[in-house]
């Protein structure tokens, strides 16, 4: 049950577990396991995972400021943090640097991302360089290496 759940991950909170820290701040931002959504401390929980190590931490908070939830919104910032999660092997933040630098007009940049995001298997960024290649923005060989 819920509170059963909920007991186990305050479990390994307690232990400063990132993933489990993670996890309970993902529970905190969607109303999850019975508890009441809590934007602001999803957002705490987070900072405490990804500065204990966790990718994934760092990757919500680059949704979180790329989106304006519960923080000010700021683009740059997310970028940072998606950056972060790049460099750790996050593919989704791969793919949304990507996203950035194409809307920052910085095309060649953001095909090199999509395709170091498709070979690790993001979909998202096989289908943006199919785009991006119909485009014109996009070589033949780059569209065929991913």
């Amino acid at each position: 049950n819920d509170a059963d759940r909920l007991a186990m991950i305050q479990t390994r909170v307690a232990k400063k577990d990132p993933t489990a820290i993670h996890c309970l701040g993902q529970k905190y931002f969607f109303g999850n396991l019975g508890l009441q959504k809590d934007v602001r401390k999803a957002v705490e929980l987070y900072t405490e995972a990804a500065e204990l190590g966790s990718v994934e931490a760092l990757f919500s908070l680059g949704n979180l400021y790329f989106r304006g939830d519960g923080v000010r919104g700021d683009k740059a910032k997310a970028a940072e943090f998606y950056t972060k999660a790049a460099m750790q092997g996050h593919a989704g933040g791969r793919h949304n640097i990507g996203n950035h630098e194409g809307t920052r007009g910085n095309y060649h940049r953001a095909v090199r991302h999509y395709l170091i995001s498709a070979k690790m298997g993001c979909k998202n960024s096989l289908d943006t360089i199919k785009e991006v290649f119909k485009a014109g923005l996009a070589t033949k060989e780059q569209y065929a290496e991913a």
